[in-house]
């Protein structure tokens, strides 16, 4: 006898309810990892304990009991380091961010954020605070400087701070321009910036690919 209906249907709704939150969820990087994506880490895991407890075994059958002493305190050691790196705070001084961590952040801490971020890819970073609009400098080894502003539009705004004018006294072919915005620019904006020439936009996706670890020079355009 089949069962009604008014009992199967929100089981059902329950599930896709379940399975569209989940779906949103490791789309904003706030779900935990599936199975299949830490398996190849436990092999690594299990195969690295397997061979360390044989090495151990076969230094204390060859040189007594230092051999393993030593082993575990050096592991110990190992331990405590990779745990202190993967704490959150760590991690974010690091410049690696989560999307949920980057969307609770208010303006300042974006703008520390990406300055951590351009510290990991090797640029040198002057943060200049202001109260709800901050601008970094940046120099990169090559001799690039670069000026990053935080706004939703791609042309300055009218009661905004333009870069120092002893920066244009150098050459100014190296001076870049980075517009950061978390959410997404118009049309009009990507013209007036492939206009400019030496004017680039990051929003919200390429945030969030740079901020898991994506060199900036990847998600900048190489056709200008």
């Amino acid at each position: 006898m089949a069962r009604p209906s008014w009992t199967s249907e929100p089981a059902e709704e329950q599930r896709h309810r379940k399975r569209d939150t989940v779906r949103r969820l490791r789309a904003q990087g706030r779900y935990g990892p599936r199975f299949r994506d830490v398996l190849p880490a436990f092999a690594v895991l299990a195969v690295a304990v397997c061979a360390v407890v044989a090495g151990l075994v076969v230094g204390s059958r060859a040189a007594g009991v230092v051999v393993p002493v030593t082993g575990v305190l050096l592991l110990a050691v190992v331990l405590a380091i990779g745990i202190r790196r993967r704490r959150p705070g760590a991690r974010r001084r690091r410049g690696h961010y989560t999307p949920q961590e980057l969307f609770d952040l208010d303006i300042q801490g974006l703008a520390l954020a990406v300055a951590r971020m351009l510290r990991r890819d090797h640029w040198r970073v002057r943060l200049l605070p202001a109260p709800d609009r901050p601008r970094l400098c940046a120099r990169h080894p090559d001799g690039r400087r670069l000026d990053v502003a935080f706004r939703p539009v791609a042309e300055p705004l009218p009661d905004e701070a333009l870069p120092h004018s002893h920066a244009h006294r150098e050459n100014p072919h190296a001076l870049l321009h980075l517009v950061v915005h978390r959410g997404t620019f118009q049309a009009r904006d990507i013209r007036w910036a492939q206009r400019e020439g030496n004017t680039f936009l990051l929003d919200n996706p390429a945030l969030e690919r740079w901020a898991e670890g994506t060199q900036l020079d990847e998600l900048l355009p190489r056709d200008r």
